[in-house]
């Protein structure tokens, strides 16, 4: 799954659930199901939740290939108040690298860090927060990928917040698998770090 260049994810919708974040991952060429994702929330947790906003409590998101497969990426969401740290691991629990998040920023955007802590990536977003660039740092200010929010319907807009988003990452940069998945991660990120 996380050597596909572009994914859509589509946040499931349940009812007359406390609400933990779910995702399910496609392959954007077939339509194929390749994955899921879904928030790991303790239940005393999801109960305060209703009453205090969700961005002031940590969040665990587990990437898998099937609903009872092992976890291939983490992202967690540490305690935010003014800024998100949110750090991304791989299968064996090794960390990819972290996302910080900008304390002033219009569209919204974070720094994509890696393990040591040097700059991989820049995420911006527009001023409505629905479209995401991944733009490097190489002062060349091209763009490595895109999220980009698409349209799901006049009911599930208006009645829900789920979102489906397109993450894509350009073809033409070399990347390696590490920094492929954190991109990947990224992506996935947008609905932690802003959304939430």
């Amino acid at each position: 799954m996380l050597d596909r260049k572009t994914l859509l994810v589509r946040q499931r919708v349940e009812f007359l659930k406390i609400p933990a974040l779910e995702m399910s991952i496609y392959d954007a060429a077939t339509g194929t199901q390749i994955g899921v994702a879904r928030e790991s929330v303790n239940p005393w947790l999801k109960v305060l939740r209703l009453l205090i906003s969700p961005r002031l409590f940590p969040t665990l998101l587990e990437v898998r290939e099937r609903d009872d497969g092992p976890v291939i990426l983490s992202i967690r969401r540490g305690v935010t108040l003014l800024r998100s740290n949110v750090t991304v691991r791989n299968r064996v629990g090794e960390q990819l690298g972290r996302f910080k998040s900008k304390v002033f920023s219009l569209g919204g955007g974070f720094h994509v860090l890696d393990a040591q802590g040097n700059p991989v990536a820049n995420v911006k977003g527009d001023w409505k927060g629905r479209d995401f660039r991944i733009l490097a740092v190489d002062g060349s200010g091209s763009e490595l990928g895109r999220v980009t929010k698409k349209w799901a319907g006049l009911g599930k807009e208006l009645l829900t917040s789920a979102d489906n988003y397109v993450i894509s990452l350009d073809e033409s940069h070399p990347l390696s698998p590490d920094a492929t998945s954190l991109l990947l991660a990224a992506g996935l990120a947008v609905d932690i770090v802003y959304k939430k």
